[in-house]
């Protein structure tokens, strides 16, 4: 079931692959997330130098039930994106062309875990 889609990222970038990844998450995130508080618009997705995958600029309501508990909360912190070995190496490879950028592209939940689908994409303009 889909959550949230990017609809600025399928409208400015030509997505040329697609992957499903799993994402690192607290609990009032979940929540939070499940309830379609969540915004993918300016994100993207980087590879530090520990070749691992990361979203960042996606905005995370705070989950209200749980604001004792998130008390220094910071809604657009970079979450991991868990992809397996040979995936990642293969997006590097990829990305290592000029043009290319990785996104995130929609949100959805699959037997109850919440997923990230990201692209390779090259711009449009």
């Amino acid at each position: 079931m889909t959550i949230i889609k990017n609809k600025q990222a399928l409208h400015e970038y030509e997505i040329i692959e697609k992957h499903e990844a799993g994402i690192v998450l607290t609990g009032p995130e979940v929540r939070s997330i499940k309830l379609g508080q969540i915004q993918l618009k300016g994100s993207f997705c980087s590879i530090d130098a520990n070749e691992e995958l990361w979203l960042k600029h996606a905005h995370v309501a705070p989950y209200a039930p749980a604001a004792s508990v998130q008390e220094d909360y910071i809604p657009t912190r970079p979450r991991k994106l868990l992809l397996n070995k040979r995936e990642l190496s293969s997006l590097v490879g990829k990305l290592k062309t000029k043009g290319f950028t990785l996104l995130a592209l929609r949100v959805f939940t699959t037997r109850g875990f919440i997923k990230v689908e990201i692209g390779i994409g090259r711009g449009k303009k």
